[in-house]
C-alpha cells in the first residue's frame, strides 16, 4: 500500500518549499512535534518573509524557526498554550500568546482563522496506508481539512494506535507530501515528588470522589497525587475522560482501579485527546491500543457529551481565586504562565453531570522572591491578571485547609467559604473585605 503513495514521499527540504511568504503554518499541540519539518523550514529563513507559525504546550527543548530568527525578521511564533519551553521564549520576547477555549478551537479553524500549511506528525503507516496521530489527536483533522497544503511527518517513535472506529487515524492519501527520517526520542513530562501541601489537598479531594467515578485530571502535582491515593484506596471501577492522559492514569490501571465499567459513553475505554508523560506511558499506548479511545477536541472536550456521564469528576489546578470564586488559572499579572486550555470544558462537563464535581486545587499561599507570604485567595483578581473561569462555573475549591463548596451560595456566603480554606494568616482581612463589600 505504501508503494501506491511513493510519489508523495519527499525530503523535508522539498516539502518545506510548500510554505510561501505570508503563510500561516500549524505545528500542532503538546508533546507531538514536526521536528524534521521545523528544521527544514528554519533553513529557508533567508528565502521567506512574514511566516507565522502556530503551536502550543511545547515541552521539547527547541523550536528551530524561533531559535534561528531571534530578530523575528522572517518567522513569528504564536502559541495557544504556554508550555515549559515557551515560558523561556516568553522571557526573550519570542512568543505571542493566542487566548482560546480549547473546545472552540475547531470552530476557529473552520470559520474564523486561516491555515495555509499543516505539518502533521503521524505514526508509521500500516499495510493499508493508515497512520495514527500518535500522542496528539488535537484538532488535526479539522486543521488539515482546511489547509492548502498538508505534510505528514512520520515519526518512528509514535504509538501506532488508531482509535475506536478510526478516531485517531489518518490515511496517506490525505497528505500532499509525506516526510520520513530519524527523530529524537519523544519528549517526556516528569512529575516532582508531591509536597506536604499537595498531599493535604489531595486528601481533602479524595473524600469527595465516589466509587465508579469518571476522572478528568489536569497536569500537575495535586491531580497526580490524587491518582496515587486512588490507586491505594478502596474505590473501584474508575473511568478516564480527560484532555491529557498521563502516568497518573497508567498507575490507576496497574492498580486495577481503571476499568471504565460504569461510563455511560466509551464504556470500558479510557478517553483522551493528548498524551504526555514518560516513555513507559507511550509504550503502554502502543502495546494495548484496545484500552483507549483517543478522540479529537470536538469529541473529548464536549461538555454535552461529558454531561451524559454520571459522577464526572474534574480535578484542576489554579493560580489565584478571589472571594467571589473567580479563578485565574494562567497568568501572573500580564505574564502568561500557561493557558486556559480545556479547563473550562471539563469544569462545565462536571457541572452538568449527575453527581459531577469540578475542583480547583491550589496552595492557600505562596512566598514571593523576598520570602514574604502571599495569599492565593485574594479579595479580587488583580488588574492585568486573567479571569480564566467565571464565578458561575466554580463548584469546589480545595486547599490544604479543606474544601469550599460554592454552588448556590450568595456573594457573602461564597466569600466566607473561600476565607475558611485560606491560609489562617489572611482570613481576618479577607472576611473584613467580604463584610464591607458583600453586605
Amino acid at each position: 500500500m505504501k508503494n501506491d503513495y511513493q510519489h508523495k514521499f519527499v525530503s523535508a527540504e522539498t516539502a518545506a518549499k510548500a510554505v510561501q511568504p505570508g503563510d500561516w503554518v500549524d505545528y500542532g499541540f503538546g508533546a507531538g512535534f514536526p521536528e524534521l519539518m521545523d528544521k527544514a523550514l528554519a533553513a529557508r529563513k533567508d528565502e521567506l518573509r512574514d511566516v507565522k507559525i502556530r503551536g502550543g504546550l511545547v515541552i521539547r527543548p527547541r523550536i528551530e524557526v524561533v531559535e534561528c530568527d531571534p530578530e523575528q525578521s522572517t518567522f513569528s511564533y504564536y502559541s495557544w498554550h504556554i508550555g515549559d519551553y515557551e515560558r523561556k521564549l516568553q522571557s526573550r520576547g519570542l512568543v505571542r500568546f493566542l487566548p482560546m477555549i480549547l473546545r472552540s478551537l475547531p470552530d476557529l479553524y473552520r470559520n474564523h482563522i486561516r491555515v495555509d500549511v499543516a505539518f502533521v506528525p503521524v505514526s508509521r503507516p500500516d499495510e493499508n496506508g493508515y497512520c495514527g496521530l500518535g500522542i496528539g489527536c488535537y484538532a488535526w483533522r479539522t486543521i488539515f481539512e482546511n489547509a492548502r497544503t498538508v505534510v505528514f511527518e512520520i515519526n518512528e517513535h509514535y504509538p501506532r494506535l488508531q482509535g475506536v472506529d478510526g478516531s485517531h487515524r489518518v490515511h496517506l492519501s490525505e497528505a500532499d507530501y509525506i516526510v520520513e527520517g530519524e527523530h529524537d526520542p519523544l519528549p517526556l513530562r516528569t512529575y516532582r515528588d508531591p509536597s506536604h501541601v499537595d498531599i493535604e489537598i489531595a486528601k481533602h479531594v479524595l473524600k469527595e470522589i465516589p466509587d465508579g467515578a469518571t476522572l478528568s485530571l489536569g497536569v500537575g502535582g495535586v491531580p497526580f497525587t490524587v491518582a496515587r491515593m486512588l490507586a491505594e484506596s478502596d474505590l473501584t471501577d474508575l473511568g478516564c475522560w480527560t484532555g491529557t492522559i498521563s502516568d497518573a492514569f497508567m498507575e490507576l490501571y496497574r492498580a486495577g482501579k481503571l476499568t471504565g465499567r460504569r461510563k455511560e459513553i466509551d464504556n470500558g475505554l479510557a478517553t483522551w485527546n493528548l498524551a504526555m508523560g514518560s516513555q513507559e506511558l507511550y509504550d503502554w499506548l502502543d502495546a494495548e491500543p484496545q484500552l483507549f479511545h483517543p478522540g479529537d477536541v470536538d469529541y473529548v472536550h464536549s461538555p454535552e457529551r461529558m454531561s451524559k456521564i454520571s459522577n464526572f469528576i474534574a480535578i484542576m489546578g489554579g493560580v489565584q481565586l478571589d472571594l467571589m470564586g473567580q479563578e485565574n488559572a494562567e497568568s501572573a499579572g500580564t505574564r502568561q504562565l500557561s493557558g486556559i486550555g480545556g479547563q473550562l470544558d471539563f469544569l462545565e462537563g462536571a457541572f452538568r453531570s449527575r453527581g459531577g464535581k469540578g475542583f480547583i486545587c491550589l496552595n492557600s499561599a505562596r512566598k514571593d522572591k523576598e520570602g514574604n507570604l502571599k495569599s492565593n485567595i485574594v479579595p479580587f483578581i488583580p488588574g492585568g491578571s486573567t479571569v480564566s473561569a467565571p464565578r458561575t462555573m466554580i463548584q469546589y475549591v480545595a486547599t490544604e485547609y479543606g474544601v469550599a463548596k460554592l454552588s448556590g451560595l450568595s456573594l457573602l456566603e461564597r466569600a466566607e467559604a473561600m476565607a475558611s480554606v485560606a491560609h489562617p494568616q489572611f482570613r481576618e482581612e479577607l472576611l473584613r473585605y467580604a463584610h464591607e463589600n458583600f453586605r
